[in-house]
C-alpha cells in the first residue's frame, strides 16, 4: 500500500486480461476526480480487494480525502493478485486479507524501506506456474527507485506471473517454471516456442501489480503516460508477460512535490527501469516456502 495524505494525481493501465481492480475507471483521464489518497495491493483474488476498505475507513478518520461538501472521501483504487492455492490449508482457506488488513497497514506506514520478498501482497506470489504449481518458484513483492537530477520514480511491484523473472541486464532467467525432475529452469518462452505445453493454469490466477510513483507535478494524462510506460519494465523482467492468463495493472502516482515543467520522455524511462528493477528485487529477496504440496523453491535458495 502506498498512502498519499495530500492526494496524488492519480493513473492506471492494465494490460492483462484477468484483473482484479477497485476504483480504476475514476483514473481515466477523461474523468473529473484527479487526485488519489492510496494504491492498495493486496493478495486474496477478489477477496483481497476489500483491504481497500479498511484503508478509506483510517483515512476519513485522519481528516484525509475528497471534499464533498457533506464529508470527505478517500479515493483509494486498488488491484489484487490470486494467490489462493499458496493461502489454503487442505481444502481449508487459510487468509483472506480484509477491511482490517487495510487498516493495521495504515497504522503501520512509515517513510523507511518497506519490507520485500514474502510480505504483504508478495506472501502468497509465484512464479513460472504455466507448467504446473508443482513446477513453479516463489514470487514476492520489490521495490526499486531511480534518481535523475531533481526527479525521482519509484516503483513497487507484487510479482505472481505465469512467466518467468528474467535479469533484463543479462537475460539470465532468474525464477520460473522448472523441468519436471526440478533439478533446473526450464525457461518457459523457449519451451512454448519449441511447441511445449502443459497444465496451464485458469485464467486470471497469475497477475503482477504495482504503483510507480513520482516527485513530479504531472496531470492525469501525463501520470496515464507514466504507467503505461511502467509495464514496458514488465516486459523486460518477465517472459511471457501480460498473457491471457494474467491480469497484469500498474497504478502510477505524482506527488508534485518537484515542481516546475517536466521532462515526460525521461520520466517513462525512469518508470520502465525502476519498474523492471523492482520485478527482479521482488524474485531476490523471496524466500522458499513448505506446503502440502511440497517445498515452492526461491531463486536464493537455489543459488546458495
Amino acid at each position: 500500500m502506498v498512502l498519499a495524505p495530500e492526494g496524488a494525481t492519480g493513473a492506471v493501465d492494465v494490460r492483462g486480461a484477468a484483473p482484479g481492480t477497485r476504483e480504476t475507471d475514476l483514473l481515466d483521464p477523461t474523468n473529473w476526480v484527479d487526485k488519489v489518497h492510496a494504491i492498495v495491493l493486496s493478495g486474496g483474488s477478489a477477496f483481497g480487494l476489500d483491504a481497500a476498505t479498511g484503508v478509506v475507513r483510517w483515512l476519513e478518520e485522519q481528516g484525509i480525502g475528497f471534499e464533498t461538501g457533506y464529508g470527505r472521501v478517500p479515493i483509494v483504487p486498488a488491484a489484487v493478485l490470486f494467490d489462493l492455492p499458496m493461502v489454503r490449508k487442505g481444502d481449508q482457506p487459510q487468509a483472506r486479507p480484509g477491511a482490517a488488513a487495510g487498516y493495521a497497514a495504515c497504522q503501520a506506514a512509515s517513510t523507511q524501506m518497506p519490507a520485500a520478498g514474502n510480505v504483504g501482497a508478495g506472501a502468497g506470489a509465484c512464479v513460472g506456474k504455466l507448467f504446473g504449481l508443482d513446477r513453479c518458484m516463489k514470487g514476492g513483492i520489490g521495490h526499486a527507485s531511480v534518481r535523475v537530477g531533481p526527479w525521482v520514480v519509484g516503483a513497487m511491484v507484487a510479482c505472481n506471473a505465469v512467466g518467468d523473472v528474467i535479469d533484463p541486464t543479462t537475460g539470465q532467467v532468474l525464477a520460473g517454471a522448472r523441468t519436471a525432475d526440478g533439478a533446473s529452469l526450464l525457461d518457459t518462452q523457449r519451451a512454448l516456442l519449441n511447441g511445449e505445453s502443459g497444465k496451464r493454469p485458469l485464467s486470471g490466477t497469475n497477475t503482477t501489480i504495482g504503483v510507480v510513483a513520482t516527485n513530479a507535478t504531472l496531470n492525469k494524462a501525463q501520470a496515464k503516460r507514466l504507467a503505461m510506460s511502467a509495464h514496458d519494465g514488465l516486459a523486460r523482467s518477465i517472459r511471457p508477460a501480460h498473457t491471457p492468463l494474467d491480469g497484469d495493472t500498474l497504478f502510477a502516482m505524482a506527488t508534485g512535490s518537484q515542481p516546475g515543467p517536466v521532462d515526460l520522455m525521461l520520466l517513462t524511462v525512469m518508470a520502465a527501469e525502476a519498474t523492471a528493477r523492482a520485478t527482479v528485487d521482488a524474485i531476490r529477496q523471496a524466500e522458499s516456502v513448505h506446503t502440502l504440496n511440497g517445498v515452492v523453491p526461491s531463486a536464493s535458495s537455489r543459488a546458495s
